[in-house]
């Protein structure tokens, strides 16, 4: 396909799976069912980190997880008793445990002591960013900011960094849920960077369709290729690359129905 043809494609499916109902079936809909910041936030992380596998058992989970937080995350987080920790000794998603939960809760309760918002655990003011990696030294001050917090070993691996070529899927779709505006699935409450700046997630199927279409040609599924398809899309579209995200991920979906 010509570039033109690529680019009519990726904004017709982009408009028809972010407008048709999309949240009703994707885990952003844990998240949406809150309306204070704190709460939308820490759902929405606790959220996206467990989003892999089917969509269906990560809202099943994350919906568990809410409910073991009195479905009240801001609230459990600065408050929980040793008592309240104990009830989610049974949590399991796939490889993350109640133990990596309970060590992102004490982490999260360190960081709202201090701060108002999430937002400053990634975007911090000491950090200086430079205008082409906003997202890069987001993402590397945020996993540094929790591996320097106390926490067993086992928890890193939930915590990815683009210092070590990850691709970051999971927290870059958290960054888009924070972070794009006037979506009918995104909730657009950070401020401190716009969209034009985030990384598309790179999930299988965004990657599997992006090599398809030959946008992207980077065959691993880390940082540099993430660079690579994002840098395609900004090439589209600058002030909103990840717009196409719904594309990518609606047309992988789809082919398997």
């Amino acid at each position: 396909m010509i570039e033109s043809e690529i680019s009519e494609l990726l904004f017709y499916w982009a408009k028809e799976v972010e407008q048709n109902q999309f949240a009703k079936d994707d885990p952003v809909q844990i998240p949406r069912q809150y309306s204070r910041k704190e709460d939308v936030e820490i759902s929405g992380f606790f959220t996206a980190i467990m989003a892999w596998g089917q969509r269906k058992t990560i809202i099943n989970k994350s919906r568990e997880l809410m409910q073991l937080f009195d479905n009240a995350p801001h609230d459990f987080i600065i408050n929980h008793t040793a008592s309240d920790l104990a009830r989610l000794n049974t949590f399991k998603h796939r490889t993350l445990t109640h133990i990596d939960v309970i060590s992102l809760i004490q982490f999260f309760q360190s960081h709202y002591i201090e701060h108002k918002s999430l937002e400053t655990a990634f975007f911090s003011d000491s950090v200086v960013l430079e205008k082409s990696d906003f997202v890069y030294y987001a993402l590397a001050h945020f996993s540094d900011k929790f591996a320097n917090s106390p926490h067993p070993r086992r928890t890193e691996k939930h915590i990815s960094s683009p210092k070590k070529n990850s691709a970051c899927k999971r927290l870059n779709l958290y960054l888009r849920w924070m972070i794009r505006k006037n979506s009918p699935v995104d909730f657009g409450i950070w401020n401190r960077i716009g969209p034009e700046h985030l990384m598309c997630p790179l999930d299988l199927h965004v990657q599997r369709v992006a090599l398809e279409l030959g946008i992207l040609a980077r065959a691993t599924a880390d940082w540099k290729a993430c660079v690579e398809l994002t840098n395609y899309l900004k090439k589209i579209y600058p002030q909103d690359p990840v717009y196409f995200d719904y594309a990518l991920f609606g047309i992988g979906v789809l082919r398997q129905k």
